[in-house]
């Protein structure tokens, strides 16, 4: 048994270590090879990535295409792609990890956890007892699967996946 938990790049997150651009999600659109793009989908409005340092595989970060930062900002046109966008999200989600449950959530503004300035929503695929002993001992999660692993599966899944409309 490895004694040792792999958490790719994790350090220098944690230092504030970061790529030197104006907005993560931006560049990730730009593909700007400074950043690392775990781009899974995309329309004009909205794209979905993976989150670099998931809570679980496959946790996922809608976000429109225009950069906000406030959430008043969003127009109509544009919560309702995220919204459907996020549908679309939990969608794939069940086909490829079979999730049970979800957590989305927006963390609004640097006092909530934001990191990302670029308004972005969170879809956490969730699991019947996934807390582990590291989770309640060592207070730190252990992501079971590699995050290149979750790009390929997901990618896979959303090509061809369309957003159901009403």
């Amino acid at each position: 048994m490895k004694n040792q938990l792999f958490v790719p790049d994790k350090l220098d997150y944690c230092r504030g270590l970061r790529p030197q651009v104006d907005c993560i999600l931006c560049s990730v659109l730009q593909k700007d090879p400074k950043v690392k793009s775990l781009l899974v989908w995309e329309n004009p409005t909205v794209a979905i990535c993976l989150n670099l340092y998931p809570y679980n595989p496959g946790h996922l970060m809608v976000f429109p295409k225009r950069h906000l930062e406030s959430y008043g900002d969003l127009k109509d046109r544009e919560a309702l792609a995220v919204h459907r966008a996020a549908q679309l999200g939990i969608r794939v989600l069940e086909g490829v990890y079979g999730a049970p449950g979800f957590n989305l959530g927006w963390n609004l503004g640097e006092h909530s956890g934001a990191s990302i300035r670029h308004l972005h929503l969170h879809v956490v695929p969730r699991y019947k007892r996934e807390v582990g002993f590291m989770d309640l001992l060592g207070q730190a999660r252990v992501i079971v699967e590699h995050p290149q692993r979750t790009l390929e599966k997901m990618q896979k899944e959303f090509r061809g996946a369309s957003v159901k409309g009403k």
